[in-house]
């Protein structure tokens, strides 16, 4: 087992340097880039500042060719991409992922400052899932057949064929400010005045921005670990051992909870490992919707702005993420389940 768990280690490498290649590759060859995007910044403020004339309108900012050499320089796109990947990889090594163009910051702090906030959310929205997805399954499957078990499925089915962005949308729009029920703010993490506010209400304001982006976070999952936790204690009733304990005279009560959900749980405590991926990278479009400024948000805006050095050390941190969850789920599952031997 311990040769298997190595060779998932050292194959993280390949994986993690076809991930970053491809992705530098694109940037470097996709149009649009920071240099485009200064150049076109330039021209809307000399159409601007022409008054709207037409001559101003056709008129279009040229930059020397001593200044153009200095910027693809100082954007590192003076050399080829292959050394310039090289160059960006072994500046990674010493855990340096660049200079952001737009804040004019080293990536890692401008990472750093919006972690905790994707963090937040994410782990919230990843307890919630939890929670509620367990019992409700252990109840499916115990009333399999039921108007309970009919009615959960298609109400979890349909929040699983919502996309999160779009189901926060619409309930910005239902409970959002300014609506009919104007319940909760329409987004951000905080009130502006919120380090004046009293103690309690810090926290009530902190839970009025928490509620709509969490239920946005965690509904995709609620369909797939709740008939994931519902079929495995399903699985599980049907085996040999349910039906000696039910022989001997327990109650249902005492074999479900005493005997099969241990054993239920182990597909859902598995797949802990590949979640945290999602709980700390954010979700883009999600954090877009709700104006939340987190890493999700940062890594949209720096995508549109073409800021592409925060763009690859968000990838950094995802990727790492993922391949290292994905190895922990194995060893989740070797802990949970002592039948399971990697070879």
């Amino acid at each position: 087992m311990t040769a298997y768990f190595a060779r998932r280690l050292l194959l993280l490498i390949p994986t993690f340097l076809g991930i970053t290649f491809l992705v530098f590759t694109v940037t470097r060859f996709v149009p649009g880039g920071p240099i485009d995007q200064m150049i076109m910044k330039m021209q809307s403020a000399d159409t601007e500042g022409g008054g709207g004339s037409g001559a101003s309108q056709n008129s279009s900012v040229e930059i020397a060719p001593e200044a153009m050499s200095a910027l693809r320089e100082y954007y590192n796109l003076d050399k080829p991409y292959l050394v310039a990947y090289g160059a960006w990889l072994w500046d990674l090594l010493h855990l340096d992922l660049g200079t952001s163009y737009k804040f004019n910051q080293p990536v890692i702090d401008v990472i750093t400052q919006r972690f905790p906030v994707s963090i937040y959310f994410g782990l919230i929205g990843f307890l919630l899932a939890y929670i509620v997805c367990i019992p409700l399954g252990v109840i499916k499957a115990v009333k399999h057949g039921s108007v309970f078990d009919y009615t959960s499925s298609a109400l979890v089915f349909m929040g699983y064929s919502i996309p999160g962005f779009a189901l926060g949308a619409l309930l910005l729009v239902l409970f959002g400010g300014g609506s009919f029920w104007n319940l909760v703010p329409l987004g951000g993490f905080r009130s502006a005045e919120w380090a004046t506010f009293s103690t309690w209400h810090k926290i009530t304001d902190q839970v009025h921005h928490t509620i709509l982006p969490v239920v946005s976070y965690a509904v995709g999952s609620f369909a797939t670990l709740t008939v994931l936790m519902k079929n495995s204690l399903m699985e599980n009733l049907g085996q040999d051992y349910v039906r000696t304990a039910f022989a001997k005279g327990l109650s249902e009560k005492r074999v479900i909870f005493g005997h099969t959900l241990r054993n239920s749980l182990i597909p859902i405590t598995t797949g802990l490992g590949s979640a945290i991926g999602l709980v700390m990278a954010g979700s883009y479009l999600i954090e877009k919707v709700f104006n939340i400024n987190g890493i999700g948000y940062l890594g949209y805006t720096s995508i549109i702005e073409r800021d592409y050095a925060v763009v690859l050390g968000i990838l950094v941190i995802n990727t790492l993420l993922v391949l290292v969850g994905n190895i922990l789920s194995d060893v989740l599952y070797v802990l949970v389940d002592p039948r399971i031997r990697f070879s």
